[in-house]
């Protein structure tokens, strides 16, 4: 990971700071329907606020690909993150030019102002040098709070970065910290728990993990994959069967790099997915040829549970089921407790992200009981990959 100066360590005082943040929340008809970022991005511009920074909040939100969608404007959003700051926050109509300088020019120490989506201008995603000189004409300093965006050399995310000093915010430096405690340096044994539908989608994923951690759990379909890589038959369960060789090239390399691949022992199998179906648990190898695997079962989750307990670092994505449809979330759930219990007690240290994996979480809970759950998509899953960040990098 590489290094970075914190806000601890900039001079922000009657300075103009450009914050990229991620306000890609989800808004409908106008209104913001689930604000997590926002109550993320908050204690980096309370901070920045309360040292007498003028703050400029940078972010994009949706694809709007270089055109002004009204439907994709920040406005909404600005108003939305104002409750979490608590205090008023000032729109400019754009990101760059006279609009925006208006409203940076009128910002007092300690106010906070958003600006208009980046992506309304192709610049941005291109990285385009005099955009990045537009963006930087507003800004003293740089501080990127945006790790869900760091696996994108954007102006905004990569660019600034080398022409302004530049910090992690609050939020980035929590992550990066997390993230550096859950692989680079972990206490060990480390655990992965690597779930989801398809192993197509984390090919490079469990590859990396293979050669890092002690244990690797596969749950989820990407589970009956392997299974059925290793002859057993998983009935009409979802399964990539062309990738048979793949699977057990990755049970190969893991033998070799000494990780333990921890497949499910027991399945709960129905005939389909949808609620109030009929449900049955089998053991692995009796799968009926008419059912779908599910969910892991009972037996599993205690062997997994027990295994847990004997680890000193977790590192999760992707639930263990299809944990949307009940009762299939039942062992997504078990484990989730289980990891907040050892996280509480302070035997293990719990760090996981993904879309899925925070629903699953949320879900069952614990969302704010593990160490740390990151609200990252494709930059949480580009870091289990192994591969540099750019915005990280640039930080550096």
């Amino acid at each position: 990971m590489a290094r970075f100066k914190t806000l601890d360590q900039a001079d922000v005082n009657n300075k103009r700071v450009l914050v990229r943040a991620d306000l890609n929340v989800p808004v409908k008809e106008g209104r913001v329907t689930d604000a997590t970022r926002l109550v993320r991005l908050a204690p980096t511009l309370t901070d920045l606020a309360n040292k007498g920074a003028r703050v400029i909040v940078l972010s994009h939100f949706d694809r709007p690909k270089g055109q002004r969608v009204p439907e994709m404007s920040l406005k909404p959003i600005a108003a939305a993150l104002a409750k979490e700051v608590g205090k008023a926050v000032a729109f400019a109509e754009d990101c760059i030019g006279p609009a925006a300088e208006k409203v940076v020019n009128a910002l007092q120490p300690g106010q906070i102002a958003v600006l208009e989506n980046l992506r309304y201008h192709t610049g941005e995603e291109a990285n385009d040098a005099a955009f990045i000189k537009a963006l930087a004409a507003l800004g003293d300093i740089y501080v990127n709070d945006a790790f869900s965006a760091a696996h994108r050399a954007h102006a905004s995310t990569e660019g600034l970065a080398h022409v302004l000093p530049a910090y992690a915010g609050r939020q980035m430096q929590a992550e990066l910290e997390a993230l550096t405690a859950a692989l680079e340096q972990p206490q060990k044994p480390v655990m992965a728990i690597v779930g989801g539908s398809k192993i197509s989608t984390k090919l490079d994923v469990l590859t990396n993990l293979a050669a890092k951690v002690d244990v690797l759990v596969i749950g989820g379909g990407m589970a009956n994959t392997f299974l059925n890589a290793q002859g057993v038959a998983i009935g009409k369960s979802l399964c990539e069967k062309d990738l048979a060789d793949t699977a057990r090239a990755i049970l190969e390399s893991a033998k070799k790099a000494g990780c333990d691949i921890f497949l499910p022992s027991d399945a709960v199998v129905a005939d389909g997915l949808k609620e109030g179906v009929a449900t049955q648990t089998v053991a692995i190898n009796a799968v009926p040829a008419d059912k779908m695997i599910l969910d892991v079962g009972p037996a599993t989750v205690k062997a997994l549970k027990d295994k847990l307990a004997t680890c000193k670092t977790l590192l999760w994505n992707g639930p263990l089921g299809a944990f949307e449809v009940k009762p299939f979330d039942a062992a997504t759930f078990a484990v989730a407790h289980h990891a907040a219990d050892l996280v509480k007690k302070g035997s293990l240290i719990a760090v996981a992200g993904g879309g899925d994996t925070v629903g699953a979480l949320n879900g069952a809970g614990v969302g704010d009981k593990l160490t740390y759950v990151s609200t990252a998509g494709g930059a949480f899953l580009e870091w289990m990959e192994g591969k540099e960040l750019p915005g990280v990098k640039a930080l550096g």
